[in-house]
């Protein structure tokens, strides 16, 4: 957020050049915003398909917006902050699905683009193209092969970047708006996942150690503004008698601790001399070097200033080389090592300027805060952040650059970085998408099945397998509707009413009184009837490596199960014993 009181002027033809000059300025940021957005989706978020996680957050989002409770109506081991902001994912132009991922993608963006406005401090609208191209580079490094979708990890990254950046403008110009949205924002950011209850802590610690922060009449609306989204979330779910729920689930998860982020050098230090991990070796040898040679001042003369240039070109060579030995896989380790290289060019930053470097250490407890997951515990999603960030703390720190040269350097190396990041993105996705098989097999559009999912390619067995759950609604209708265990994506897509208050009942996600939750609710359909719970027999590893589904199965075929929860409820369910292609299931129509 920039927020900028233009210079006085006279005359009504001088303001309206100027408002017109701000709207085209704005203008073309959103719209390559946007581009880049539609683009990334339109070859690759759009291509593979899982029914697990890649339908997770809109399946709470759609409880949320038919006016369910979280905790009390909704069992969840983290905060439903996230359910909460993509309720909005339904009211956007398009498929369901292809619009949710696209906007996926604009968050990633627009995170980017608010942490390298915080790093450098200055005004996205006098960014020249250079700088924009690296920042759209970046954010598709920050991509790399993770699946474009509403997912908690994404919004809140973008509520921790937006709500710095925004607490950052209206510190420093003393705008009131800026100021406390940026406040409301990382409030916020505490209440889609536990781990990023530290940007609220950041954000209270900034308002405070900033000198204008600490202006005590308006202290109490700004410390209201931070705990505001929680204040009213707490609210909500208490005023729906979820109070108490609430707290033994949030308490009930298993923690994260980010101990494999900060024990990368610490389990075998001979990795420090293998891919990727060589990298942080040879970047923290340079930053040494180079930390010598700019505390020399000027005492080595023009030989100083050649030898800062090559040693900076030398840490960037680093960083790039680590993102490739990365490979953009979210399996190595590539991630790590570039949030310790950044944490060496913090340091190094640090020193030669004499200063802390907020902006840059805010960046690294956001790397830290994204690490803390069960499934993805590395900064995956904020690699691209990670290493532009380091290149824009060295730079910062080296002498001044040839003025004739710098823009059409940067220009030149932003467009390249784009071409080449896009290109390996796509090579990445094509060669294997995110739990589904490879470009060329994705050829069935789950459009043909519902609206909702127009546009999303997948294989032909996972298109099948989607194909019998709607044979099966037609087949079976029913008031209240449940596909067990990994189909999380059918309540929104075919507009489903969930009797149960689990959504995909993972392990981890079985928290506090979950089981006993799940089988009191088989005994209330066992009362009221009216409903059609259908269990899967393929596992859903099968399908991400493309099937085979069978057309049909007996009876008694055993059902993919994790903990026995699934053939609890199968054997506590009354209902008429059905099956439909691939699924067996219990069912008890409308009296």
């Amino acid at each position: 957020m920039d927020v900028v009181s233009p210079a006085p002027v006279t005359g009504t033809a001088p303001v309206r050049a100027l408002e017109r000059s701000l709207v085209l300025r704005w203008s073309v940021h959103a719209t390559w915003v946007v581009l880049l957005a539609l683009a990334t989706e339109f070859r690759i978020g759009r291509f593979g398909f899982h029914p697990s996680d890649q339908g997770f957050i809109l399946a709470q989002a759609w409880r949320v917006l038919n006016g369910e409770v979280p905790h009390a109506d909704i069992i969840s081991a983290r905060p439903l902050g996230s359910a909460v902001l993509h309720v909005v994912d339904f009211a956007l132009p398009g498929p369901l699905f292809f619009a949710s991922s696209a906007l996926s993608m604009v968050e990633i963006i627009v995170a980017t683009i608010a942490f390298t406005a915080l790093v450098t401090r200055r005004r996205v609208l006098t960014w020249g193209p250079g700088l924009t191209a690296l920042v759209a580079a970046a954010s598709l490094i920050n991509l790399n092969a993770f699946p474009l979708m509403a997912w908690h990890t994404v919004d809140g990254i973008t509520l921790t970047a937006c709500g710095a950046w925004a607490l950052d403008s209206g510190l420093r110009s003393d705008h009131a708006l800026a100021r406390r949205a940026g406040l409301l924002l990382l409030g916020c950011a505490a209440f889609v996942k536990q781990s990023f209850v530290l940007a609220a802590v950041i954000g209270a610690m900034w308002l405070l150690l900033h000198p204008g922060g600490r202006r005590w009449r308006r202290l109490p609306g700004d410390l209201l503004a931070l705990v505001a989204g929680p204040a009213l979330y707490v609210t909500w779910v208490s005023l729906g008698g979820g109070f108490a729920a609430m707290v033994r689930q949030l308490t009930g998860g298993v923690p994260a601790y980010g101990e494999r982020l900060l024990g990368l050098w610490l389990e075998d230090p001979a990795l420090l001399i293998l891919p990727p991990f060589r990298e942080l070796t040879f970047f923290a040898a340079i930053a040494v070097v180079l930390l010598v040679v700019r505390l020399s001042g000027t005492r080595l003369g023009v030989t100083g200033h050649a030898m800062s240039w090559l040693l900076g070109l030398g840490g960037a060579a680093a960083v790039v080389f680590t993102v490739v030995d990365g490979r953009f896989t979210g399996s190595s380790r590539w991630a790590d090592v570039l949030w310790w290289i950044l944490a060496v060019s913090v340091l190094l930053h640090g020193v030669v300027r004499r200063k802390v470097p907020w902006a840059g250490l805010l960046v690294l407890a956001t790397g830290f805060m994204t690490s803390l997951s069960w499934g993805n515990d590395t900064p995956t999603l904020l690699t691209g952040t990670l290493a532009l960030t380091t290149l824009l703390l060295v730079g910062q720190i080296l002498p001044a650059r040839p003025r004739f040269a710098r823009r059409w350097i940067t220009a030149t190396a932003g467009l390249t970085a784009v071409a080449v990041c896009g290109t390996v993105v796509v090579a990445r996705h094509d060669k294997s998408a995110y739990l589904d098989v490879e470009h060329a097999r994705l050829t069935a559009d789950l459009g043909a099945v519902t609206p909702a999912m127009g546009g999303i390619r997948t294989n032909p067995e996972t298109f099948r397998y989607v194909q019998q759950i709607h044979d099966c609604l037609a087949h079976f209708p029913a008031g209240r509707v449940a596909v067990l265990p990994d189909n999380a994506f059918a309540y929104p897509a075919f507009r489903l009413t969930n009797p149960f208050p689990l959504e995909w009942p993972l392990p981890l996600e079985i928290v506090a009184d979950a089981p006993e939750r799940m089988l009191a609710e088989a005994d209330a359909l066992n009362r009221e009837g009216d409903y059609l719970v259908l269990f899967q027999t393929v596992p859903s590893p099968l399908l991400a490596t493309g099937g085979p589904v069978p057309a049909e199965v007996p009876p008694d075929t055993p059902i993919f199960d994790y903990l026995g929860l699934e053939n609890a409820l199968q054997a506590r369910l009354i209902g008429r014993v059905i099956t439909c292609g691939s699924f067996v299931g219990k069912y008890v129509p409308h009296p």
